[in-house]
């Protein structure tokens, strides 16, 4: 996927990648509209297709690598990409293909949408339950959760005027509350970024254009693993929930379906406070950075969250 202003795939990055696959004649910028994505497209001699991806940083990086070692082969061949090789020096991973167009960029049937959702939940469970939680990965979880809670206020700060006085007592509720449950909730390895943007559905739907099947057919599989990391299984759901879950009662039940069990008591206190913490964080990063779709998802969340919509969320 191209965005205007191409970025070229750097001389070094390509030297290092046909030297594990060979000659790279067809090349392609695949990267995020935005300044710190880089992503490319290639294809080797032999037609086969790889993502050569530079991370933004090494914390980026060392998690998105950790992911695809420790967690992501439990999610069975072609539901995920496989990591082929990476260069710590220049932050790159090779990763394998999987076959598929982003969720968010299809009109699915309501069948086929509910079918990707809980296709969505399957493998997010499989991915939170890869291992037996080492003790070093339950106290990372922990403090992921409180040190999201305390990053409130400096995304309260950065909001600036986007959030009134109401919507900030909302938000330091959220974040105390929040606290009080950190060892009430389920540790996991999450996907840390889960979205439709990041499933990818193969079936007769194509973009654009609405499906015309009565039967939900096609497969999913999940990419973008530089977020994935220790913590409350619970934050995989936020995004979901302040995205396509509103109004869509059947989504949201599909995927609890695939995921093979309800959220728990401490869960469901949880998801609302939690999509508030995400709110600010979207207005304290959305209009600094042009990317418009994150600040309104935020505004939308919190207009959701004074009008008592908690429901909405679980």
């Amino acid at each position: 996927m191209s965005h205007g202003h191409d970025k070229s795939l750097p001389p070094s990055l390509r030297v290092w990648a046909e030297r594990v696959v060979g000659p790279l004649p067809a090349v392609l910028d695949a990267s995020h509209p935005r300044e710190t994505s880089r992503v490319w497209d290639v294809t080797d001699s032999r037609g086969r297709r790889f993502f050569i991806k530079q991370s933004a940083s090494a914390t980026l990086y060392e998690r998105e690598t950790f992911g695809y070692q420790s967690a992501v082969p439990a999610l069975g061949f072609g539901r995920a990409p496989r990591l082929v090789e990476t260069d710590p020096r220049q932050l790159a991973l090779l990763l394998t293909a999987v076959p598929g167009t982003p969720v968010s960029r299809l009109a699915l049937s309501g069948p086929e949408h509910r079918s990707a959702h809980r296709q969505f939940g399957a493998l997010l469970r499989r991915l939170h339950g890869t291992d037996k939680m080492p003790g070093a990965g339950r106290r990372e979880a922990r403090t992921a959760l409180e040190r999201l809670a305390d990053n409130a206020e400096h995304h309260l700060t950065r909001a600036g005027d986007l959030m009134s006085e109401g919507r900030r007592a909302l938000v330091r509720r959220s974040a105390d509350h929040v606290r009080k449950l950190t060892d009430l909730l389920a540790p996991a390895h999450i996907h840390g970024d889960a979205q439709e943007r990041n499933a990818l559905w193969t079936g007769p739907a194509v973009p654009g254009q609405r499906a015309s099947t009565r039967e939900a057919s096609g497969q999913l599989a999940v990419i973008d693993f530089e977020r994935s990391r220790y913590a409350p299984a619970v934050q995989d759901f936020v995004r979901l929930a302040c995205g396509p879950w509103q109004d869509r009662d059947d989504l949201r039940a599909a995927f609890f379906h695939g995921y093979g069990r309800p959220l728990t008591d401490a869960e469901r206190q949880a998801l609302p406070c939690l999509a508030a913490l995400d709110a600010a964080s979207c207005l304290a990063y959305g209009p600094d950075h042009g990317e418009h779709d994150v600040t309104a998802r935020g505004l939308r969340t919190l207009a959701r969250l004074e009008s008592g919509a908690l429901g909405a969320f679980v």
